[in-house]
């Protein structure tokens, strides 16, 4: 019987023999991360709270999971149990975090679990890490040029992010300035993947924070829109932006992983269109000021290790489509049969009104 790595197409198995882990296996980008390591040859150590946990199942249901996934019990906050996962690895992806705004769920994990991954990769001899940050610690600032995109030499003011108490991005903020501080002192390999808002099709089983923000316009339990915008990304873009880098021998810095812009009226417009049977909301909450544009971004450094980004419109109907699949989102019958269906892979945001 062949072995799940002879399965694998030739041209994509680039990790055979090679083993790396994983931090928080469990959470919406990693799970596809460790899909795709798999699919790659990887063997993979993935670290969860309980290995044991009925949650962890879907990694377990992974091609190559039998014979190439370990899951561990680690806390970012035990540096003994970093550690002892890392030890026999060659490279670490640092995926775990929450994602909140509550300062003290967010905080110290954040903050403190990555000097101690970033430590423990260094006592154990890692070859490379890769850090996944966040969008977060690179456009808020108010004292940036609007008209300029954010790229790869932009931060987050912390000043800023206090007084608006955005913890997530100010714990992102110090949680990546403190990898970087820590894999100078060491001489640590560090590569940072920055990704927008992600979006697509779920393997947990339980809806993540990126994703209920699609979710609340198709439940009804928002009735009106914010006037923002926000960039996306398909998850299977995030997960394979951290495998490009990692084994880029020539990789290096930060990479913005995102693929376009939308406010979240053209949000709701393309999900009125793509599934007219819900009650999205066609309201703005603000509806005296001028719609608010989105940060401009380059993704060009992605680009040069040859990523082509998954479409917004195709990336918002596969997450629509994965939560009705999941029982998570009811199927609703459409009011109009004769309604022409909408192909998501060549339609572009551009062309709905």
């Amino acid at each position: 019987m062949p072995t799940e790595a002879a399965s694998v197409p030739a041209q994509a198995v680039s990790g055979n023999g090679r083993t790396v882990c994983v931090t928080g296996a469990g959470g919406f980008i990693a799970s596809w991360l460790v899909k795709r390591l798999l699919q790659k040859g990887y063997t993979v150590r993935g670290t969860v709270r309980n290995p044991a946990d009925p949650k962890n199942d879907h990694l377990r249901a992974l091609d190559g999971a039998a014979d190439r996934l370990v899951l561990l019990r680690a806390d970012l906050l035990d540096p003994e149990s970093l550690v002892a996962a890392f030890s026999g690895c060659e490279g670490i992806f640092h995926a775990a975090s929450p994602v909140t705004d509550d300062p003290e769920k967010m905080i110290e994990p954040a903050i403190l679990g990555t000097r101690y991954v970033m430590t423990a990769a260094a006592d154990t001899g890692i070859n490379r890490v890769v850090f996944t940050s966040s969008i977060g610690t690179v456009y808020m600032n108010p004292y940036r040029d609007p008209s300029k995109p954010v790229d790869d030499t932009c931060w987050s003011d912390l000043e800023y992010c206090k007084m608006t108490q955005n913890w997530y991005c100010y714990a992102k903020t110090v949680a990546e300035q403190g990898a970087w501080e820590v894999a100078r002192e060491r001489g640590l390999d560090l590569v940072v993947v920055n990704p927008v808002l992600v979006l697509g099709p779920l393997l947990q089983p339980t809806v993540n924070a990126s994703t209920d923000h699609v979710m609340k316009y198709l439940t009804g339990s928002a009735k009106t829109y914010v006037n923002a915008a926000q960039a996306y990304v398909h998850v299977k873009d995030v997960a394979e932006a951290h495998v490009r880098v990692y084994e880029a021998a020539d990789a290096h810095g930060r990479y913005i992983c995102a693929e376009s812009t939308l406010h979240r009226g053209e949000l709701c417009r393309i999900l009125t269109k793509l599934f007219p049977e819900y009650p999205i909301p066609t309201k703005c909450k603000d509806e005296v000021n001028p719609p608010v544009i989105g940060y401009k971004f380059t993704n060009q450094r992605l680009k040069d290790l040859g990523m082509d980004f998954v479409p917004v419109l195709q990336c918002l109907y596969e997450t629509v489509k994965s939560l009705q699949e999941k029982g998570m989102l009811p199927v609703l019958p459409t009011n109009d049969q004769d309604q022409p269906m909408i192909t998501p892979t060549i339609t572009s945001p551009a062309t709905i009104p």
